[in-house]
């Protein structure tokens, strides 16, 4: 056991070291190629960090190994990205190395992908019986074929052709592979997902059996992968369009994407905050809700007063406005009543509690029955390990005309 952590340290500082080079490589290179550099570096450096906390406090966890991994490849493929550009628009190709590269940074994203899905698969504890080893081997092996077909076949289309690259030091004209490797190459595409589905549903299956506990550590990796899922689909949303505001966009929901599950499994392993999930998720649907509802009332008033009342624009939004403002509070309160019924019982069974034992305190006059009842229900909704209660002594009030 002491010979396995301290290769599990040793790898640890090695992977760390790594990422912290490459990130510091990847800003210099991108002051020479005139460019910003390292941002996609540095936006990676947060998922190596908390791979090193979850090594901190569980050395044998191989999810931190896997997160510092991730680090590393991230800040691999940003190099390679920075380098190429610093070829290609700087020094008109003539750095060596200059194609392995583009290519790396044309082909290789995919490994983000790839990568990420594994945790879901290792939490909490990093640990695998013999059959998902197997499983793993396998989905490792089919991305290793992935990855080696789109760069075999992006390179076989470039060799003697001229290369033409953009600012982040991908190939210009870059389409799926082609041809004799088309059939193979979506064939083991289709498997990533039948993978997916399997980890997903390896963590499905112990819902049922787990203690609250680890229901708890599932809800956030739920949330982070939920979250992880929604980043994504809005970086490539935004990258379908141009300008100052969608480069922002692009860099907040690739942060998002690449940040929420680590941070999501994280909070799980680690047990920081667990309970809080649930608070977590009613207030994020509840005001989902309601930002929604807000938004199609402010367009309605706003189309209703404008075509049927042919009303000026300010007079619409101001009669939009004062609807939205009108029915804020009373939605809100009505939906996170909703929300919390489904999502957050815990604290709807406490909140029904509590009000049922204020409406008997109403009527009570036994100090004995009352003392009971809160013992009850402090029991019920708080769970302490000890509960007491300190009542002061009542001097009996003196009668008219007795000495006290």
């Amino acid at each position: 056991m002491t010979a396995v952590r301290t290769q599990l340290r040793s790898r640890t500082k090695i992977l760390a070291g790594l990422t912290l080079l490459l990130v510091v490589l990847d800003v210099v290179l991108g002051r020479l190629a005139h460019g910003g550099g390292g941002a996609l570096a540095l936006v990676a450096l947060a998922v190596p960090a908390l791979g090193l906390v979850i090594l901190r406090r569980q050395p044998a966890n191989r999810i931190g190994l896997l997160l510092l991994g991730f680090g590393a490849g991230l800040s691999s493929y940003a190099d390679a990205g920075t380098y190429a550009v610093l070829d290609y628009h700087v020094h008109h190709g003539k750095l060596p190395l200059g194609l392995p590269a583009a290519l790396i940074a044309s082909e290789l994203w995919i490994g983000i992908f790839l990568t990420l899905p594994v945790v879901i698969l290792l939490f909490p504890d990093g640990h695998l019986s013999r059959g998902w080893r197997m499983t793993l081997r396998a989905y490792v092996s089919v991305s290793v074929l992935i990855g080696a077909v789109l760069v075999g076949s992006a390179a076989s289309r470039v060799a003697g052709t001229r290369i033409v690259i953009d600012g982040k030091g991908q190939l210009v004209d870059n389409p799926f592979p082609s041809g004799a490797l088309a059939i193979p190459f979506l064939v083991l595409l289709g498997t990533v997902p039948v993978f997916w589905v399997s980890f997903v549903a390896r963590q499905a299956t112990s819902w049922r059996q787990a203690t609250n506990e680890h229901k708890q550590q599932l809800k956030w990796l739920m949330a982070g992968s939920v979250l992880t899922v929604c980043g994504f689909a809005s970086t490539f949303a935004f990258a379908q369009f141009s300008g100052p505001a969608v480069t922002v966009g692009v860099a907040v929901s690739l942060a998002l994407g690449l940040f929420s599950l680590p941070a999501g499994i994280s909070v799980g392993i680690l047990k920081f905050r667990l309970y809080d999930i649930d608070r977590l998720i009613s207030r994020t649907l509840s005001y989902a809700v309601v930002t929604g509802v807000i938004l199609g009332l402010y367009v309605g008033v706003i189309t209703l007063t404008t075509g049927a009342f042919h009303l000026s624009s300010p007079l619409a939004v101001a009669a939009s406005t004062l609807a939205a403002a009108a029915v804020f509070t009373p939605l809100r309160v009505w939906t996170q009543h909703v929300v919390d019924r489904r999502f957050n019982r815990a604290r709807y069974d406490a909140d029904v509690t509590v009000a049922a034992f204020v409406q008997q305190l109403r009527v009570a006059v036994d100090l004995d029955s009352v003392r009971l009842d809160l013992f009850a229900v402090v029991q019920r909704t708080l769970e302490p390990s000890h509960l007491s209660v300190w009542l002061p002594q009542v001097e009996p009030a003196a009668r008219p005309g007795v000495d006290a």
